[in-house]
């Protein structure tokens, strides 16, 4: 069974213990999409020079943020690695060297945030891939196309970031209204994969005037290159979840297939 991609906008980490819409579609999505053997995993706290795959028997939950609840530290997701998905991933990518992790990170706050809601019994193997910082967006694009075959090997393609992603604008409190520069960027968004735009899309800092404002620093951006790669032709893309929080962060998902 050929397996879907998904990009997950992660928002606060607090969505690890908090109940909410967002974190309820999350559930849902992991009670519907069908069950994968393993799950290859492009977070944007992942973000590094050249690029790297986790390939650990057992990462570690990685604790990537301050400043929030005791609680929220005490959370551990224990899925288990996969090596050899993290050599299959190398073997993908060739020509391009990736340099096989086997202690430096593990699972951050932009997977095990959302994977424990969709996958509590954390039981599916998971592999980090990170984001070379040195890439154009085009280039992180076709490198994730070269990804596609692991679609028809069971294995989820899941991306998390999010499309709107200012903190320095963020409101902390759940009645802070959308930003409406915010909202517009989202919907441009949202306009662009319906319409399978990808050059639109690769070309995010042209998308509105504002795009730097919605988008300051690429690598919470970036992850959605990762699942829009997939789209065939004819493949239908779904939007699970929308709506700014925190006045300036977008929590869009995008379903390929």
């Amino acid at each position: 069974m050929r397996m879907p991609a998904l990009f997950v906008g992660h928002g606060s980490p607090m969505n690890a213990l908090e109940d909410n819409p967002h974190t309820d579609a999350w559930r849902r999505l992991g009670e519907t999409l069908p069950r994968p053997r393993a799950i290859l995993a492009v977070s944007a706290h992942f973000y590094t020079r050249g690029t790297f795959v986790t390939a650990m028997e057992q990462p570690p939950t990685i604790h990537d943020f301050g400043g929030f609840p005791d609680a929220l530290f005490a959370v551990r997701y224990p899925a288990p690695g996969d090596p050899s998905l993290a050599a299959r991933t190398a073997e993908l990518l060739a020509p391009v060297p990736v340099g096989l992790d086997r202690g430096e990170w593990g699972l951050d706050h932009g997977s095990w945030s959302i994977l424990m809601r969709m996958y509590p019994r954390a039981d599916i193997p998971v592999v980090q891939l990170s984001l070379d910082a040195t890439l154009a967006p085009r280039d992180h694009y076709r490198l994730a196309q070269r990804l596609r075959p692991l679609r028809d090997e069971g294995v989820l393609i899941f991306a998390s970031g999010n499309v709107v992603h200012n903190l320095r604008e963020v409101r902390f409190s759940p009645a802070a209204p959308a930003a409406g520069w915010a909202q517009r960027y989202e919907d441009a968004v949202a306009r662009g994969l319906s319409l399978r735009d990808h050059d639109a899309l690769i070309d995010y800092r042209h998308l509105d005037p504002e795009a730097l404002r919605a988008c300051p620093t690429p690598e919470h951006y970036l992850p959605l290159l990762y699942v829009l790669a997939q789209q065939d032709d004819g493949e239908a893309i779904t939007l699970p979840t929308r709506g700014i929080e925190l006045h300036s962060v977008s929590m869009l998902s995008a379903q390929v297939g």
